[in-house]
């Protein structure tokens, strides 16, 4: 799947900010399918049976950003970890209304090896996100981090990029945030 050219994005999200309706209409199309990549990878990692779709969980996004008005989105990364991170909070959301429905629901996220969180194991999305709510009371850009390269699919570049500093500081950051929560999400087990 070709991704959206990031300077023509750019451009759409600048002219949108402005005020420009016809650039958002512009926009959807270009970003469409890799938003719709995005929750597809968020939602291969829960239970099989998981009735939120990959088209429900970016139509949730976009109608939040939209709800939430324009951002000042810095360019095509900062738009998608973003939206990144409203997916997160939809799932979250979700994943809590089913646990208060009836404990231990099983809402599980198996986090990638490649990102190497956690090798073996599935991790309780709900535990990850108060994880990462624990972690950015001590330190916000590592959690910031962990959104972007984790939830946000986000590369180190990428990253880098958006938060305004250097890749060897992201992947610095990176590695002790990883210790960190798994640490805390051992703890919780």
């Amino acid at each position: 799947m070709p991704q959206s050219s990031p300077n023509l994005v750019t451009v759409l999200l600048a002219k949108w900010r402005a005020g420009d309706e016809q650039a958002l209409e512009a926009l959807v199309p270009l970003v469409y399918n890799e938003l719709r990549r995005v929750a597809h990878r968020y939602l291969r990692h829960e239970r099989p049976d998981h009735t939120l779709q990959s088209t429900a969980l970016v139509h949730e996004a976009y109608l939040r950003l939209l709800k939430q008005g324009t951002h000042e989105f810095e360019n095509r990364a900062h738009f998608f970890a973003i939206s990144a991170q409203l997916m997160r909070q939809i799932l979250v959301e979700y994943a809590r209304h089913g646990n208060a429905a009836k404990r231990d629901a099983g809402h599980m996220l198996t986090l990638d090896d490649n990102m190497g969180l956690v090798k073996t194991r599935g991790v309780d999305l709900v535990a990850l996100d108060d994880a990462l709510k624990a972690l950015a009371a001590l330190d916000a850009r590592q959690s910031r981090i962990v959104e972007l390269r984790f939830f946000g699919g986000l590369s180190t570049e990428e990253t880098a990029g958006v938060l305004g500093i250097s890749s060897a500081t992201v992947k610095r950051e990176w590695a002790t945030a990883k210790v960190w929560l798994h640490h805390e999400i051992s703890k919780a087990a």
